[in-house]
């Protein structure tokens, strides 16, 4: 079963890039284009693809704000796949929070841009140890959790999850968090989808954000 696409972007050269990639894989359909956020609001209600690819500067709604708009209340297995020029965009924390499952630079080669289709359409997440120091560092600037009330969720994790949490908003994988912890990966695995339904988690990159907001990660943990 293929994984249907839909690309968003303002430019029409970037998209027709993105289509002739993608028309080359026989596990990926591109099922419709869009130009900017309200556009893609519309076709992804006509074409309900699994994954968007979306860029965030855009004319009319941008790309952030169509983001909330497709995530906000979905508990369905639609991902949005960040596209950006510079990876150390402004709006990197924002747009984790409203539910982006990744960031892809648009010169990314084709082989990685497939692979990350790939990776977030099975519910994983696209998380690099540079965007978990941008969640932290914008994080830090933000008021501290103590002065919030810890949601009442949280209370649902075990003390062996909420550590589990803890690794995961440091950005490791499955594979570090098994060996910091000596635990199976399949036990981390276990861990992580009873986290994430717990807690009402899209994918690993909500706990990220999740954890340090409500103070089960701090920031300038070793």
């Amino acid at each position: 079963m293929s994984v249907k696409v839909l690309i968003v972007d303002d430019q029409s050269l970037v998209r027709a890039g993105f289509r002739m990639i993608l028309d080359a894989e026989p596990e990926i359909e591109v099922v419709g284009e869009a130009s900017d956020g309200l556009e893609a609001v519309l076709a992804a209600r006509q074409t309900e693809p699994d994954v968007i690819l979306m860029d965030i500067r855009m004319p009319n709604v941008d790309g952030l704000e169509a983001t909330r708009r497709l995530l906000d209340g979905r508990t369905d297995g639609l991902r949005v796949l960040i596209l950006t020029t510079f990876d150390l965009d402004e709006y990197v924390y924002e747009a984790l929070r409203a539910g982006a499952s990744g960031f892809l630079l648009k010169d990314t080669p084709p082989e990685q841009l497939v692979d990350a289709i790939m990776i977030v359409s099975r519910g994983d997440a696209l998380l690099s140890p540079s965007i978990t120091r941008r969640v932290i560092e914008e994080f830090v600037r933000r008021p501290p959790a103590s002065a919030r009330r810890a949601p009442p969720e949280l209370d649902e994790l075990t003390a062996r999850e909420r550590e589990m949490l803890g690794l995961i908003a440091k950005g490791l994988s499955n594979a570090e968090i098994a060996r910091t912890a000596f635990v199976s990966e399949t036990t981390v695995k276990t861990h992580v989808a009873h986290i994430l339904m717990k807690l009402r988690l899209r994918d690993r990159v909500q706990a990220v954000v999740y954890a340090y907001e409500n103070g089960v990660a701090q920031a300038g943990d070793d």
